[in-house]
């Protein structure tokens, strides 16, 4: 479909699906997509959180080209099936903007049915690549990359001169996307890799893999894929009397792996985004997060403000609400957030993001290493 019929469909659909809800006409509605309930229900959290308080903050400056933003909101559990549902759903409700979704095997497959429909899509989480390599118009995200991630978890591994590494993941997109990159990190070093292995995703019982950890005498550990899973990973290896330093990704780097890991979650190491709640233009977000008994720290909270805020300075900036010209805007703007100063390349991806090394403590702080 070429991109002129795309926004002619586009604006009838649109059109059809607002006069059979009764939307009100003055009214911008903006849908967020990811897990509220399920095993990473915390993380959606932070991406409702999140654009919730952008929603209200753009409003209270009085909206977007004189509309006021309205959240409509869908759980997709993390899962891939229920993406493609709450996808169809929102084109059905006629909903033209999405912040999420929030696992990267649920956005893209979700993505592909926004791509189709016309309907813009910012993920403040999803970091595989394969997301934005398929050349669409309409996908954006407001994190990095694995390619990004991968290699500076892989470095600073590689600078602790371990003797044997093994990385393990959970076998799905995310995870095991992650732990490839950082494999072909450490393999460039010359570092050795000793296992390279998946888990089963809400598994309980890592003692079969905890044993071969043993036996292969490694002595750092990376996993890619999410805090359950390593949680009991941690806990099961300290039982076993496992002397490994442990490592992972955003999708680890939540309080919840220290109720599941107990003290085993002491010196894990997480590469996360920077703290953008500490940045000193960020006070006052902070404090209106702060006044709600919400926590702005966490990974995707900022990101996820973030990603609202584009859609309405894409829209401000393009002067129309076509997602076609917003996405445009997008591509060709410079935008100031939370986040910092976002310019987007030809793929929808971020020109540049940082991740941070951090060590995680069993308190559920953390203190930046690198």
């Amino acid at each position: 479909m070429t991109t002129s019929l795309k926004k002619l469909v586009t604006a009838v659909s649109a059109t059809v699906a607002l006069m059979g809800a009764g939307h009100a006409a003055a009214e911008i509605q903006i849908g967020i997509a990811g897990p509220m309930t399920g095993p990473v229900a915390q993380y959606g959290d932070m991406q409702f959180s999140g654009a919730r308080m952008a929603i209200e903050r753009i409003n209270a400056k009085g909206g977007v080209m004189g509309e006021k933003l309205v959240a409509v909101e869908y759980d997709d559990v993390c899962d891939p099936k229920q993406a493609v549902t709450v996808a169809n759903r929102l084109v059905n409700d006629g909903v033209r903007y999405v912040i999420g979704h929030l696992c990267s095997s649920s956005t893209q497959p979700a993505s592909d049915i926004y791509e189709d429909e016309g309907i813009l899509m910012i993920t403040p989480a999803s970091t595989s690549p394969e997301i934005t390599e398929r050349g669409y118009e309409l996908i954006f995200r407001t994190i990095g990359l694995d390619s990004m991630q991968g290699p500076v978890a892989g470095n600073y591994i590689a600078s602790q001169n371990p003797k044997s590494v093994a990385i393990i993941h959970d076998k799905q997109q995310y995870g095991e996307g992650i732990a490839t990159a950082v494999r072909d990190t450490l393999k460039d070093k010359g570092i050795e890799i000793a296992m390279f292995e998946g888990v089963t995703a809400g598994a309980k019982d890592f003692s079969s893999l905890v044993t071969k950890l043993k036996q292969a005498n490694v002595d750092f550990v990376y996993y890619g894929g999410y805090h359950p899973e390593l949680g009991l990973i941690l806990r099961q290896a300290r039982q076993a009397g496992l002397d490994a330093k442990f490592m992972g990704p955003e999708g680890v780097g939540n309080k919840d792996i220290n109720t599941i890991a107990g003290e085993a979650a002491e010196g894990l190491l997480v590469t996360l985004p920077p703290s953008f709640n500490e940045k000193a233009e960020n006070q006052d977000l902070v404090k209106a997060f702060e006044a709600k008994g919400e926590d702005p720290s966490g990974p995707f909270v900022l990101t996820s403000y973030a990603a609202v805020q584009l859609v309405a300075d894409g829209i401000e900036a393009a002067q129309s609400k076509d997602p076609f010209d917003v996405a445009a805007a997008l591509r060709s703007g410079s935008f100031e957030t939370p986040i910092g100063t976002v310019q987007y390349d030809k793929a929808g991806d971020m020109k540049s993001f940082e991740f941070v090394v951090f060590e995680w403590h069993s308190d559920g702080s953390k203190t930046p290493v690198n």
